[in-house]
């Protein structure tokens, strides 16, 4: 006997066929193989003659033992033989109540339990007693009624761990309630380790059964750990972890990211200290690879607790940012950008415009697939931008845009705004104004913005309006106190176009600098749709969700079953038998529903009375070996040695080698063919190989040779940098670009002697191919007989201006006025028809007080060769200290200037330094007073509002005492 090992038998009477043992080896015995047969060789059969005839009486008796000891096999294997059996556990009488735990953490052991429940039942069996199975993770379709220990190992081995919590009341409830005032013998809680909710009512009600004895089978729980929140941060991905506490060593694991394929996309490790019960897992990689991540788990997770599904909520949004204004680097607490950028890093990946040019940046953003693009202040979109915008919102992009002085000054019709906007915009101190600024009215329940708080303070003092209509009110989002639209919205085919009615910046009101700012852009950016889509869903709307997928109670995910319910969202959602974790939707779009939350915590099962006599047990690994597969696996062994053995000595070889010879004789001409057909093969298509690769060697070296770039592009890019160059605009005709090389020559020449400028010798560029950064300021001479320029010639000027440089139009004839009006010139046509496609602010005449009446002389009017025209630039913010500023500039310079006073023939000189034009009036002071003008101009388009400061300084020193 060896020790520690011990052996039953099932069916001990099936031994005494070991009895029939003798008799079957005296059968055996007489029982000879058959005689070997052979075909008729005469040579073999002379051979042999000499032999003496020889006949088996009896069977060899190593196949006689071979087959005793089959026979004993199986023997042994009928009566049932247990290697190791488990002791009888039970005792008393009675019905035996068998609860086990089979929520989401019983899934790791949850064969060790179901071999424990087996082992008892199957004990209850042998002495008779009734079976009473629980199980506390399932609903009321359990029925706790007893049975017979066959039943209840049938109803056991269809039980299933399943992904929710346990419910350890409604199980005792409905074990008293079957009982139906019976006691129970004995009562077995086969638990998962882990404290529940109502653990300690469950136990009351167990204690009232007054079973004889009760035993509490507790597993181990350190390796239990769940995912309770994914938050995908700007920096990385993070993961929270819990494991129960209590734990004195700590504990490592594997975490994975996992995309809709089952592809692993990084990993990381997941580390708990001795002590800790949260743990934090960091994955430091794209935003582009976080966004394909589908769920996070545990390298093999063991339970729906280890693994943590994604959905589009938590993909990280992509938005794009294009501004209309120039000074967004010099001053970024002015720039429209700079408060929605600081409201939406913490919760998007912000990608800007890497050129100017609109026609190029937004076509260039929508490749990068943003969720939302956000225009701030652009009234006038080149049509490659505006077909891609209309695409993309069509397609379920979000537009938001919002006003300023460029789309405030835009006319006709817009398709990428919500609603109808009047020309201008309403003001304090204006045609429609208030008396004093407006607040925010609180938030309608039915609008996406609902529940934002709005603050008192937040006050608004310019904005644009809307047309009203019939449709005005549905497609407001949020609005002032006196009913005026401040936010609206307008769905166009899958995607979203919103307006917000006032600039980005805190100038027309301090919504920007306000936490309500941020929580309203959050919120748009929620509602977008992330790649990969899932449902726009707003907060506090319910959406009936159908299950797609659920997750086991192992991990995996599989399809619902029939007793899964569509989920509403909208409120608080449970995980439930009916709502188990998985995805809810469709696969255009779904929601996660997690086992886990952020407050969850774990927490060891706690030594509770489950009854009078309770005992607490520990799940030991059953090293009860059934021996009888091994048994019957050994007599089939035995039984085809046995076939083997009759096979060969009944003449098997030598029949096999006569086969194998005739075979190997015939196969030599099949062999010899196929190798020849292989190498016929493997040498025709040499050529054509060779041909392909000689054509894919060509090709490939002609697309890699890099393009030498343009010699006199990079002559021309050093002459325009070298110094500082005026330029004027190639129109194609001969004599108006001759003047206005002649006229910036002179204007050269004269700020030279006057100033510490020594500009270079003005240089004339081609708005359609030349680079246009390289000079300051561009001269246009608009003359209606030109040709018009083309829609990247203007994109590419619009470009230029947003890039801080500045153009001075100068419209031939002398008839302009005014910017508007029925009664135009040809020259003012041609230049509406230009500046109509250019992305501009409203325009006015330069003020008395603006910078540019001081940059350099001090001027009263800006005169040429004529001087009834005015200098146009872009508008001011009304001056609220009125005459006490000496000098008001803006926070830029005038990215636009227009005037028909013709500047060029003023300035104009030959080579001998002589005038080319007389002009138009008689003072010859006029023409010193253009120079002057020209030099101003130059002098604040270089040096800004530096002026605007400078005129400052007394007043300054004289308020700080000095």
């Amino acid at each position: 006997m060896i020790p520690g090992l011990s052996l039953t038998f099932g069916a001990p009477l099936v031994l005494a066929g070991l009895l029939a043992l003798p008799v079957i080896w005296w059968l055996l015995k007489l029982t000879p193989p058959r005689p070997q047969t052979e075909t008729f060789p005469p040579l073999r059969i002379l051979q042999r003659i000499l032999k003496a005839e020889e006949t088996p009486s009896k069977s060899p008796w190593w196949l006689t033992l071979l087959r005793l000891i089959l026979a004993a096999c199986v023997i042994f294997a009928l009566a049932a033989p247990t290697l190791n059996p488990r002791e009888s556990v039970l005792s008393g009488s009675g019905p035996v109540v068998v609860m086990i735990d089979n929520g989401w953490s019983s899934a790791r052991d949850w064969d060790m339990t179901v071999s424990t429940a087996r082992t008892v039942i199957g004990q209850a069996g042998e002495s008779g007693r009734p079976v009473s199975l629980v199980l506390t993770a399932d609903g009321p379709e359990n029925d706790a009624t007893p049975v017979e220990a066959v039943t209840a190992l049938e109803r056991l081995a269809a039980a299933t761990p399943r992904p929710i919590p346990v419910d350890r009341l409604a199980a005792s409830e409905r074990l008293a309630t079957a009982l139906d005032g019976e006691t129970p013998g004995s009562l077995l809680f086969l638990s998962d380790g882990l404290d529940s909710e109502a653990s300690e009512a469950a136990a009351k009600i167990a204690r009232n059964l007054g079973a004889g004895e009760t035993l509490v089978y507790e597993p181990s729980i350190e390796a239990v750990i769940g995912l309770t929140r994914a938050d995908n941060s700007t920096d990385a991905l993070v993961v929270d972890a819990v494991r129960p506490s209590g734990r004195s060593t700590g504990y490592q694991a594997d975490l994975l990211a996992v995309d809709n394929q089952g592809r692993e996309i990084a990993r990381t490790l997941l580390s708990f200290g001795s002590g800790e019960t949260q743990a934090e897992a960091r994955f430091e990689i794209p935003v582009e690879l976080r966004n394909d991540i589908a769920r996070l788990q545990v390298e093999t997770p063991s339970n729906a607790a280890e693994v943590r599904l994604v959905d589009d909520a938590f993909r990280r949004r992509r938005v794009a940012l294009v501004s209309g204004e120039t000074a967004d680097l010099a001053q970024p607490l002015l720039s429209p950008l700079y408060y929605i950028s600081r409201a939406l890093e913490p919760y998007a990946d912000i990608v800007r415009a890497r050129s100017a040019d609109l026609s190029v940046a937004i076509p260039n953003l929508l490749e990068q697939r943003p969720s939302v693009v956000v225009l701030a202040d652009i009234g006038v979109l080149p049509e490659t931008a505006r077909e891609a915008l209309q695409t993309f919102v069509e397609n379920g992009g979000y537009l938001v845009r919002f006003a300023g002085p460029r789309l405030a000054a835009t006319t006709g019709e817009d398709s990428l705004v919500p609603v109808r906007l009047r020309s201008g915009e309403r003001q304090l101190g204006g045609a429609m104004s208030w008396v004093e600024p407006q607040t925010v009215a609180a938030m309608d329940a039915d609008s996406p913005f609902a529940g934002i708080a709005i603050p008192d303070d937040v006050t608004v003092s310019r904005q644009v309006l809307a047309e009203p209509s019939v449709e005005l009110a549905d497609r407001t989002w949020a609005s002032l106190s006196d009913g005026t639209p401040l936010v609206t919205a307008e769905s166009v085919g899958a995607g979203t176009i919103v307006l917000f009615h006032v600039t980005a910046e805190a100038t027309w009101s301090n919504l920007p600098i306000s936490g309500a700012f941020v929580d309203m852009l959050r919120r748009i950016v929620s509602l977008s749709r992330a790649e990969g889509g899932g449902p726009a869903e707003r907060e506090g709307v319910s959406q009936s969700l159908p299950p797609y997928r659920v997750l086991s109670a192992d991990g995996r995910l599989v399809a619902p079953g029939p007793e899964v319910e569509p989920l509403e969202t909208g409120g608080t959602v449970l995980v439930d038998a009916a709502h188990p974790p998985g995805l809810y939707g469709t696969e255009e779009g779904y929601r996660a529903l997690n086992l886990m939350g952020p407050e969850t915590t774990l927490s060891p099962l706690p030594d509770l009375e489950w009854g009078p006599n309770t005992t607490a047990m520990q799940y030991e690994s059953d090293d009860a070996v059934d021996l009888a597969p091994w048994l019957l696996a050994i007599a089939l062994f035995l039984f085809a040695l046995d076939a083997l053995a009759l096979f060969l000595m009944n003449g098997g070889s030598a029949r096999l080698k006569s086969l194998a010879m005739r075979r190997g004789r015939s196969s030599l001409p099949n062999l010899a063919v196929l190798g020849l057909g292989a190498a016929l093969v493997l040498a025709a298509p040499s050529s054509k190989a060779f041909a392909q690769e000689t054509e894919a060697g060509e090709a490939s070296s002609s697309s890699d040779t890099p393009a030498l770039p343009d010699l006199a592009d990079m002559q021309r890019a050093v002459e325009a940098t070298e110094k500082t160059h005026l330029a004027y605009v190639l129109t194609g005709d001969g004599p108006t670009d001759d003047l206005s090389a002649a006229g910036l020559s002179g204007l050269s020449q004269f700020i030279a002697s006057k100033t510490a400028l020594e500009p270079g010798d003005p240089m004339g560029v081609d708005i359609e191919t030349d680079e246009l950064a390289f000079f300051p300021l561009i001269y246009w001479p608009i003359d209606p007989a030109t040709p018009m320029p083309s829609d990247e010639a203007i994109s590419r000027i619009d470009a230029y201006m947003k890039q801080g440089g500045t153009v001075l139009f100068d419209v031939a004839g002398n008839e302009m006025t005014g910017l508007s009006g029925d009664s135009v010139s040809p020259g003012q046509m041609r230049l509406r028809e230009i500046i109509g496609d250019l992305d501009i602010p409203p325009l006015q005449p330069v003020p008395a007080d603006h910078v540019l009446t001081k940059s350099f002389y001090i001027l009263d009017d800006f005169v040429g060769r004529y001087s009834g025209s005015e200098l146009w630039v872009e508008s001011l913010v009304a001056d609220s200290e009125g005459e006490l500023r000496p000098a008001r500039g803006g926070d830029g310079v005038s990215s636009i200037m227009i005037t028909s006073n013709d500047f060029a023939s003023a300035w104009a000189v030959d080579d001998a330094g002589l005038f080319l034009y007389p002009t138009a009036s008689t003072n010859p002071m006029q023409r010193e007073y253009a120079y002057r003008a020209g030099v101003n101009i130059v002098m604040y388009v270089l040096t800004g509002n530096y002026k605007a400061d400078q005129v400052h300084v007394p007043a300054l020193l004289e308020r700080l005492g000095q």
